[in-house]
């Protein structure tokens, strides 16, 4: 049986009968039809153009090494936002002169600055690093022990509260990250140390270079972790014993360490090509459908705290509207004509 082809897509492909192009054609059609047949059958309620015309070929390219520029509408004190290549944005801890440690000024910004990336339709991928000779040296005690140390309360029922406060809006400076929809690489050099290994692994993605190491030190200063680490720590390495081990003794996890436990996914030898080669990632990421990928972010983090069972349901919701896509006839028009799907204009989200 003939595949069912509708009448915008024969006419843009109607050809002399038994020509290689009409063979062409017909093996398109045919690897169209179980991928779209559902669709076909109700474009004008889709609301889409399935009729494959070339498509343009304007150049993205997303690997220009163009000097980066500042982001708009992104001005903090200890952060750097800059425009890295188009849809990248590059997140910089910015106080090398204190060892990026966390004072107050950080938590509060990069809760504005994520909140603001998460509804950037222009961006698709983040990459998050540090300024100078390391990631960073963790909380800035000398900055924030006031508050901590010496809350100005009289009643430990409302010195209770004001802590409980406080401590809600320090998770949520490293939580914000997870929340935003768009992948964020962090790249970590030299040391990652307290808070950094909060925030780092409350990304999705994590390189390091051989100099790296990361330290989970709030024991050290008689405290329990409490802003991410704990939590997270345990399901992105899948091994309790060692999250033990270096919760209770606050020692060092060396780059190879860190690697073979599943911490970072690459290393590599120096910052610079560890930078470089982030940014080819996000590159290759946001080449493709933001819908795709930040679909993918978000049940990829409900799959991790639901069961195997809630989380399919909630795909399946999920996709049955997402499914609707103009991206999927996008992509899969560039397979067929076997393009680069950086030669695709997928509009923002």
């Amino acid at each position: 049986m003939a595949a069912f082809v509708p009448a915008s897509l024969a006419s843009s492909c109607r050809v002399t009968p038994a020509t290689p192009a009409m063979a062409v054609t017909m093996a398109a059609s045919r690897r169209l039809r179980d991928l779209l047949k559902w669709r076909l059958t109700a474009p004008t309620h889709l609301g889409l153009n399935l009729s494959l015309q070339p498509m343009g070929s304007s150049a993205q390219d997303e690997t220009s090494r163009a000097a980066p520029s500042e982001a708009p509408h992104h001005n903090y004190e200890s952060l750097r936002v800059t425009a890295a290549q188009k849809h990248i944005l590059h997140v910089q801890l910015n106080r090398p002169e204190k060892r990026n440690a966390m004072n107050k000024a950080f938590w509060r910004e990069m809760v504005e600055c994520f909140n603001k990336i998460a509804q950037d339709p222009d961006c698709r991928a983040v990459v998050i690093s540090g300024a100078g000779k390391m990631f960073t040296a963790g909380i800035d005690l000398m900055d924030m022990a006031s508050g901590i140390l010496q809350p100005q309360k009289d009643d430990v029922a409302r010195t209770s509260w004001h802590l409980r406060n406080l401590i809600s809006r320090y998770q949520e400076t490293f939580s914000v990250i997870e929340k935003c929809p768009k992948p964020v690489i962090a790249v970590i050099h030299g040391g990652c140390i307290g808070g950094g290994v909060d925030l780092v692994t409350a990304c999705d993605i994590r390189y390091c270079s051989q100099d790296a190491f990361f330290q989970v030190k709030e024991v050290d200063v008689g405290l329990a972790a409490d802003v991410g680490t704990l939590q997270r720590l345990p399901k992105v390495i899948g091994n309790q014993s060692l999250v033990n081990e270096l919760a209770f003794t606050a020692r060092k996890m060396m780059a190879d360490e860190a690697l073979g436990s599943g911490l970072v996914s690459r290393v590599f030898p120096d910052k610079e090509v560890m930078l470089e080669a982030a940014f080819v990632l996000a590159a290759e990421i946001s080449s493709k459908s933001p819908v795709a990928v930040q679909g993918t972010k978000i049940n990829l983090l409900y799959s991790r705290d639901h069961s195997v069972a809630e989380s399919l349901n909630y795909m399946t919701s999920w996709n049955m509207s997402m499914l609707q896509t103009e991206d999927i006839i996008k992509s899969v028009q560039a397979a067929v004509e076997k393009k680069d799907l950086k030669s695709v204009t997928f509009s923002k989200l």
